[in-house]
């Protein structure tokens, strides 16, 4: 008996599950609930704007402490939703990054440790303004890009400081006496060309350069070509295939969410069945009524040419 009871009692309380995450997915999902959040998290980074006026903190400390703990809260309530929209499939939270990206957001501002250094606990609220990601589609395409075109940007780092040092130490030799300000060493040279990079200044590098060598005009034009083009051209390239890659990624999170939302629930199998039924009988009724009108026109004689319509009269003899 108490297995019974215990088996009896656990089936009776798995169906509160589904209707919870039920309930909560409808908040989430909700219009409302999004720029409600969202307002927030920009209420949080303004709030963190005003901290660093001192004479504006020592005049209002104790209603930006209340504000920052109305955050705090609003983010928590935020959280415990998000986690009871998932109680019929808990895994699901899990996998998705962002939920534990903002799972551990707030679960560290109570950690005691957090909270009574200071810095971290600014470099934590400072965190929270990434949670915009969430609810701009957009943006996290963009920061997902970013993230994917980090080994290819590390690439093209690589071979930008290469070029750098190979055109730094051709510069030094060639123009370290004539331009110590620029090249007067391995370093001046480096930064020089880093400027030129962008084009800062290039005008004024030529001239001095041809004051000094007319050789000087193949060494800016090849420097240029090969950084201002072809290596930033490359670098939008990586750029624009990982955000090509983080779209794609977006479009199949979503519809694997899609996929794994419950189905709806069954329909009663009676209603089609008395359903078809009312159908046959309409059907069978408006085919009686066809006959019955067939047999009418079959059984009325056709008029004949150039009688009128008008009845006989009574006592009118044919």
């Amino acid at each position: 008996m108490p297995e019974q009871y215990d088996q009896r009692t656990a089936v009776e309380s798995r169906p509160g599950r589904p209707e919870l995450a039920r309930r909560c997915r409808r908040v989430t999902e909700a219009r409302w609930f999004a720029v409600t959040v969202l307002t927030v998290i920009l209420l949080n980074a303004a709030l963190l704007g005003l901290e660093t006026y001192s004479g504006l903190v020592e005049e209002w400390h104790r209603w930006l402490q209340l504000a920052e703990h109305g955050c705090l809260a609003v983010f928590t309530a935020e959280i415990l939703v998000r986690l009871g929209a998932h109680a019929d499939r808990p895994r699901g939270f899990l996998k998705d990054p962002w939920n534990l990206f903002d799972l551990a957001v707030v679960l560290c501002a109570f950690l005691p440790l957090v909270r009574e250094n200071t810095t971290v606990l600014r470099l934590l609220r400072l965190a929270r303004v990434l949670r915009t990601a969430r609810f701009l589609p957009q943006l996290r395409i963009v920061l997902v890009a970013v993230g994917r075109s980090l080994p290819g940007t590390l690439s093209f780092l690589l071979v930008g400081a290469l070029l750098l040092y190979v055109y730094a130490m051709v510069g030094w030799v060639f123009f370290g006496r004539q331009d110590p300000e620029h090249y007067g060493s391995i370093g001046r040279a480096v930064l020089t060309l880093f400027l030129l990079m962008i084009l800062d200044g290039i005008g004024d590098a030529i001239h001095a350069g041809l004051e000094i060598s007319r050789w000087s005009l193949l060494y800016y034009a090849s420097y240029v070509l090969l950084a201002s083009f072809v290596l930033v051209n490359v670098l939008i390239g990586v750029v624009i295939t990982s955000l090509e890659e983080a779209r794609e990624m977006e479009e199949e999170q979503e519809a694997q969410d899609a996929a794994a939302e419950p189905s709806p629930p069954p329909q009663d199998p009676g209603r089609p069945q008395e359903d078809q039924r009312l159908l046959l009988e309409r059907l069978t009724a408006a085919r009686q009524a066809l006959d019955a009108l067939e047999r009418d026109l079959v059984r009325t004689p056709p008029p004949l040419a150039g009688a009128t319509s008008t009845p006989p009269t009574a006592g009118a003899r044919p």
